[in-house]
C-alpha cells in the first residue's frame, strides 16, 4: 500500500492527515498557532515559526503515528501535498529567508490608499477586465505595493514574493512556484484570460522575476531535499505537488467538484467556492479558476466567522479563554457552554441584531471600513443573546452571498458544508433558517488537509479526475430549513442591510 501526506496551515490552526490511495486516513493531527495583530486592520503569521514549524510538528507527528500503529515507513509516503490561508505575501531574499512576517488574506485591509492608487493609475474597469475582479483587501497586488511604499529596504531586498503553500512547497524543495488558483486572487497582477501574469499590471507593483512561476495544482514541481527531510522525517525525494489554496482543498475534500455544487466552509471566516461551467465576471463575487484546466469556480467569503465567535467566548469568558490557555477551560468546553447558553435565547436573539463586519468586510461588500456592531441593545439582553446574535449576523452575511449568486443567475445545485463550525449544531441550523437551504454534512469533515491528500492521488494518477473523490466521500446527514422562524428572520435581514447603507459613512469617518 502507497500512502500520501495532506498538510494544511489555517488561519488559528494546523491539520495534517496520512491518507491510503483508497482514502483511508491512516493518521490525523492538528496544531494551533497564533493570528497576529500588530496594529488595527493588520493581519499577519511568522512563516518561519508558525508555517514551517507546523508543517515540521505535523509531518513528524503523522510519521511516528503511522510507523507505531501500522509499521508504515517514511519510505512508503509517495507524495506530499499542502494548502494555506490565501492569499497571503510573503517576501524572500535570496536564500530564502523571509524578510518580514507575512501579509495575510482579507481579513489584513491596511492597502486602501494602495487599492485607490492602483484603480487611478490602470483604472478600475481595465483592472476588472484584467483580472474579472475589483480590487478588495482580498487582493494580494496591492499588498506587495504596499511593502514597496512602507517598506522599501524589505522590497529591494526581495528575490520573490510567495503564498503560503508556496513557501512550505520552497522549503521542502526550493521552488518558487504558486498555483493558478491561488495566483487569481494576486489581482490585479493575475490576467484571468491568459492564466498567465500580466505585464501591464505587474509594472505598478512589482517587477515581473519577483513573482513565483505559475504552476496547476497537480503538477509536481519537484522533490524533498535532503535537508527538509532532515527537518520533517519525510524521505529525500518524496515527491511535492504545487499545492493550493484552504478553501479549494476544503471544497475537493467533501466532493464539492461537481457543476452546482456550492463549498460552504466554516472556518475563521466562511468561504464559498461555486463550480460552474464559465468564468462569470462580478464585481461582488470573485470568480476563479479551478486546480485543473477548464473547470471554474465562483467564490466569495466573509472577513470573520469562527474568528467572531472566539473573539467572544475569549472576552466573555476570560482572556484567551477561547484557545484554552491560562484557564481551566478546553476549547471543545468553552465552545459548548456558550452554544449551550445561546440556544436558551429565541431565534432573533431578543430583537438583537449584528453586523458582523469586525474586520471589515469582504464578498459582496467590499468594504475595509466596515465596523462590528450590536443594534439593539437594552439592559434586558443575556450574553446568550449577544452570542446567538453573532451566529446570526454571520448568516445573515452568508445569505447575502448566496442572494448574490442567484441574481447572477448562478445556479446553486447542492451546498457541502465543512470546517470547525460543522461541530456547532445551532449555527449550521441558523444558516439553514436564515438562508432558507439544506446542508449537506459528509463524514469526514478533516478538511484541506484531506483534499490535499486526492490531489496528490491525481498527481500520482491514482485518480483520473475529480470526479472520484466520490469514492471517498460519504454525506451522512442534512440539515434541513425550518419555517417556524422565517418573519422574524425575513424582518431582521432586512434590517442589518438597512443599518450597514445607513451607517457605512460613519464607519469610514471612524
Amino acid at each position: 500500500m502507497s500512502y500520501v501526506l495532506g498538510i494544511d496551515i489555517g488561519t488559528y490552526e494546523s491539520k495534517g492527515v496520512l491518507v491510503d490511495r483508497n482514502g483511508k486516513l491512516v493518521a490525523q493531527s492538528a496544531v494551533p498557532h497564533k493570528l497576529e495583530i500588530p496594529h488595527r486592520g493588520w493581519a499577519e503569521h511568522d512563516a518561519e515559526a508558525t508555517w514551517w514549524h507546523d508543517f515540521k510538528q505535523l509531518s513528524k507527528s503523522l510519521i511516528h503515528m503511522a510507523r507505531m500503529n501500522y509499521g508504515i515507513s517514511a519510505d512508503e509516503i509517495e507524495a506530499v501535498g499542502v494548502s494555506s490561508i490565501a492569499p497571503a505575501v510573503l517576501p524572500i531574499d535570496r536564500d530564502g529567508t523571509p524578510l518580514r512576517k507575512a501579509i495575510l488574506y482579507g481579513v489584513d485591509t491596511r492597502a486602501e490608499r494602495e487599492i485607490a492608487a492602483l484603480n487611478e493609475a490602470i483604472g478600475e474597469e481595465r483592472v476588472f477586465e484584467i483580472g474579472g475582479q475589483s480590487l478588495s483587501s482580498q487582493a494580494a497586488g496591492p499588498k506587495m505595493k504596499w511593502i514597496k511604499h512602507h517598506e522599501p529596504e524589505v522590497y529591494e531586498k526581495t528575490y520573490k514574493f510567495l503564498c503560503g503553500s508556496g513557501y512550505l512547497v520552497y522549503k521542502l524543495t526550493g521552488q518558487c512556484v504558486i498555483d493558478r488558483y491561488t495566483a487569481v486572487n494576486y489581482a490585479p497582477l493575475f490576467d484571468i484570460h491568459t492564466l498567465e501574469w500580466n505585464d501591464e499590471s505587474v509594472s505598478h507593483m512589482t517587477e515581473a522575476d519577483k513573482l513565483p512561476a505559475l504552476t496547476w495544482s497537480t503538477d509536481i514541481v519537484g522533490t524533498v531535499t535532503r535537508q527538509a527531510a532532515e527537518q520533517t522525517g519525510l524521505a529525500p525525494g518524496t515527491r511535492v505537488i504545487a499545492g493550493t489554496a484552504d478553501a479549494m482543498s476544503e471544497a475537493i475534500s467533501i466532493g464539492a467538484i461537481h457543476q452546482g455544487d456550492l463549498m460552504m466552509m466554516y472556518g475563521s471566516s466562511t468561504f464559498f467556492i461555486l463550480t460552474t461551467d464559465r468564468i462569470m465576471k462580478t464585481k461582488e463575487l470573485w470568480p476563479n479558476v479551478h486546480i485543473v484546466p477548464g473547470a471554474n469556480t465562483l467564490t466569495g467569503g466573509t472577513a470573520t466567522a469562527g474568528s467572531l465567535t472566539r473573539w467572544f467566548v475569549d472576552q466573555c469568558l476570560g482572556r484567551d479563554m477561547g484557545s484554552g490557555e491560562a484557564s481551566n477551560w478546553s476549547v471543545q468546553q468553552a465552545y459548548t457552554y456558550m452554544s449551550e447558553q445561546a440556544g436558551l435565547s429565541p431565534p432573533g436573539s431578543n430583537g438583537l441584531i449584528t453586523l458582523p463586519f469586525f474586520s471589515g468586510e469582504r464578498t459582496p461588500v467590499h468594504d475595509a471600513s466596515a465596523k462590528g456592531m450590536m443594534f439593539g441593545l437594552s439592559l434586558n439582553h443575556t450574553t446568550a443573546d449577544m452570542y446567538r446574535s453573532l451566529l446570526e449576523g454571520i448568516s445573515f452575511s452568508i445569505r447575502h452571498n448566496l442572494d448574490v449568486m442567484q441574481e447572477l443567475g448562478a445556479s446553486v445545485k447542492r451546498i457541502v458544508s465543512v470546517g470547525g463550525g460543522v461541530k456547532n449544531e445551532l449555527w449550521l441550523q441558523s444558516v439553514s433558517d436564515i438562508c432558507q437551504v439544506r446542508q449537506a454534512i459528509p463524514e469526514i469533515t478533516v478538511g484541506a488537509a484531506y483534499g490535499n491528500a486526492y490531489i496528490c492521488g491525481m498527481a500520482l494518477g491514482w485518480h483520473d479526475n475529480l470526479e472520484e473523490i466520490d469514492e471517498w466521500v460519504n454525506i451522512i446527514r442534512h440539515i434541513e430549513p425550518g419555517v417556524n422562524d422565517r418573519e422574524v428572520y425575513e424582518r431582521h435581514y432586512a434590517i442589518y442591510h438597512r443599518l450597514y447603507e445607513r451607517t457605512k459613512d460613519l464607519m469610514k469617518d471612524l
